[in-house]
């Protein structure tokens, strides 16, 4: 496995399993019928960090879905090329770290966080198309 295909497997992995921690917020919140039920104007309201940990989850998501076939695409025209995967493992942390600061509240390293990620999907689409 290259280092391209254990990263993106890796971010695969975690959108994943993301929504794991604000579920069970919700769950300890409003009881597990209260979290399984449809949303109300009555819910009891989350946690401001499960709140912000579910957000964080929807911009991954987003994210992963410009990274994902770029990934895919490289590994396939690409296969022997370093720079994908340290992209890619760029990515990564960026995913990460992006949402455990959402998640605890910082906004400005949130920003930077996210820009990594979001700079090393540019960089992974504009190397395959030759121009980085």
């Amino acid at each position: 496995m290259t280092q391209l295909q254990y990263f993106t497997a890796l971010s695969g992995l975690w959108v994943a399993l993301a929504w794991l921690p604000y579920i069970l917020d919700r769950v300890l919140v409003r009881g597990l019928m209260g979290a399984m039920a449809n949303p109300g104007p009555s819910d009891l309201p989350q946690s401001l960090w499960a709140q912000r940990a579910h957000r964080a989850h929807i911009v991954g998501v987003e994210l992963f879905a410009a990274f994902a076939p770029l990934a895919i695409l490289a590994s396939i025209i690409l296969p022997a090329e370093e720079q994908p995967g340290t992209l890619a493992a760029a990515y990564f942390f960026g995913m990460v770290a992006h949402y455990i600061i959402y998640a605890i509240g910082i906004p400005v390293l949130r920003t930077a966080a996210f820009a990594v990620a979001a700079l090393s999907t540019a960089l992974l689409g504009l190397t395959l198309l030759g121009t980085a």
